[in-house]
């Protein structure tokens, strides 16, 4: 059995596992994954240090620039929290919703919470002036989030959901809502 075949085995037992298993397991992956979030703007401003790295803006306007791209971030987060705590679950594959939930930010997206922490990531980098994690970290960690959500992710939600997720994977985006194109009548 490969390692990918492995998590998805453990994120589907996990899954449908008892509540409260699924409430003891929640805190570890928050904090883990908060843990590589914390991980990565470290080094990143450890890599700026050592590398002599310019800083990315002037220290004025770092914070001009970086508060409403942070609230964005934080606002997609919140808003994506609030829509899997209201069908009792949470954004931690470990304590998933127990139905599909395609409303607020899932209808526009399948995963806007993690778009919320790319934005996020990339307000502090910002904020922190820092070039590494604006353009090496925090794509370096979309790279892996990607790589995690179609390997693993994915296909346990499609084994424990069925059909109606395979549906909703073909109909929305992975990150980053289309933008409506309006076709335009012909005046003839």
């Amino acid at each position: 059995m490969s390692l990918r075949e492995r998590l998805i085995g453990i994120f589907y037992k996990a899954a449908k596992g008892s509540r409260k298993t699924r409430n003891l397991l929640t805190p570890a992956g928050v904090v883990f994954f908060f843990g590589l979030i914390a991980l990565f703007i470290f080094v990143a401003l450890q890599v700026d240090k050592f590398s002599g790295f310019p800083k990315l803006l002037p220290t004025s306007l770092n914070i001009i620039v970086s508060v409403p791209i942070l609230a964005i971030g934080l606002f997609l987060m919140i808003w994506s929290i609030l829509h899997f705590t209201r069908v009792k679950g949470t954004p931690v594959p470990f304590n998933p919703p127990p139905k599909l939930v395609a409303t607020g930010p899932y209808a526009r997206v399948r995963n806007p919470m993690l778009t919320g922490v790319f934005v996020l990531l990339f307000g502090l980098g910002v904020l922190f002036r820092s070039i590494s994690l604006v353009c090496i970290f925090t794509p370096l960690f979309i790279m892996l989030n990607v790589w995690e959500v179609k390997a693993v992710e994915e296909m346990e939600l499609e084994k424990r959901l069925g059909k109606d997720y395979v549906e909703y994977k073909k109909r929305v985006p992975m990150f980053i809502p289309r933008l409506k194109v309006r076709a335009r009548k012909s005046t003839k």
